[in-house]
């Protein structure tokens, strides 16, 4: 399922400022995780948190 064009618009503001958006892939869930101007380790740590459905 896409998601809603204000959820879209808003990522590609984000986009726009330098900020990274990371999405759950499970279908229906709507957690994200927006991040900038962090380490690395930090922004494997936020990608492993958005990304396992099973920690939200």
């Amino acid at each position: 399922m896409p998601h809603p064009l204000p959820e879209r618009v808003g990522d590609a503001v984000a986009l726009l400022t330098g900020t990274r958006t990371v999405r759950c892939p499970q279908p229906g869930c709507r957690v994200s995780v927006r991040y900038r101007h962090v380490a690395p380790d930090e922004a494997k740590r936020l990608i492993d948190l958005a990304t396992d459905h099973t920690r939200h």
